[in-house]
């Protein structure tokens, strides 16, 4: 019996000493607390990732199929989220290849049948060396590296005509990469409009690549000539007179230079150059 009390005391005193270590201003409570603290946190901002995920995918196509139509000139400040829907349903996507390096690619300008258009991730394949090619001296647009296959949306009228060809395009400006938009009218030479939609340039010089009136300035430019070689020319402000040309951002030259290069690199036979002449030529079923 003594025995068992003499055990109880034992525990009871240990039990106080440790109650007794730890103590909540102390370095061990501290750093408890710190360790429970992220150990919650981590869970709660996982549990909220995985739950909003769904909810970020559809933001990011509402905000793509916005931009599409932006450029296409089917997108305005009097637009809703709420018809966007309906405005997206004559636009049809499809997935085109572009120039490759191999003996086996396929054919420049082809619509590739195998890419699941809703689930491809264009910006991903651009940075993938299994789906993706090194430039190398053809490279104006400074991006380095570019995808093999690349989305292309196309608007047709009622009747089911080629209206609109919306074509995704990115270059280096002066501090970063321009990602937008640029839409042809159906002869492949007009420009019906163009967005950007991402970049770091700098607020109120190269940022006003996405300035609605600086926009205003290339519709119905001509882009390419009769051959089908691009020949914008994106010049200093105030000195555009030929359709070809497209007044420059004031105080950002290299920014103004940038979009030039990349619009002539996109239209290229490197890129999409393929692609409109097949267009040209009515190689390609628009209502497939």
């Amino acid at each position: 019996m003594d025995s068992e009390t003499d055990q109880n005391q034992d525990a009871a005193e240990t039990n106080q000493e440790a109650e007794s270590n730890f103590e909540p201003n102390s370095f061990l409570g501290t750093l408890v607390v710190a360790v429970v603290l992220c150990l919650v946190c981590s869970f709660v901002v996982s549990t909220a990732a995985v739950a909003l995920r769904p909810l970020q995918e559809q933001n990011k196509k509402i905000k793509q199929q916005r931009n599409v139509l932006s450029a296409a000139g089917l997108w305005d400040d009097q637009s809703t989220t709420s018809n966007l829907a309906e405005k997206f349903e004559n636009v049809k996507i499809i997935a085109v290849n572009l120039p490759g390096r191999d003996d086996d690619a396929p054919a420049a300008g082809t619509i590739n049948k195998s890419v699941d258009v809703k689930s491809y991730n264009q910006l991903k394949a651009s940075k993938d060396p299994q789906q993706s090619i090194i430039i190398g001296d053809k490279d104006v647009a400074g991006i380095k590296r570019r995808e093999k296959v690349s989305l292309v949306y196309l608007i047709n009228d009622s009747d089911g005509n080629l209206q609109t060809i919306v074509l995704p395009i990115y270059g280096k400006g002066l501090w970063s990469t321009l990602y937008g938009y640029l839409a042809l009218e159906a002869d492949t030479r007009t420009v019906k409009g163009i967005t950007f939609y991402q970049h770091g340039e700098t607020p109120g010089l190269g940022g006003e690549v996405d300035n609605p009136k600086w926009k205003a300035l290339w519709p119905e430019k001509t882009v390419l000539d009769e051959s089908g070689e691009p020949i914008i020319e994106v010049t200093k402000p105030g000195v555009a007179s030929d359709e070809n040309q497209v007044d420059g951002l004031s105080g950002a030259t290299i920014t103004s230079v940038g979009v030039e290069k990349t619009i002539k690199y996109w239209l290229g036979d490197d890129a999409f150059g393929p692609f409109l002449e097949r267009i040209r030529n009515d190689e390609i079923d628009t209502n497939e």
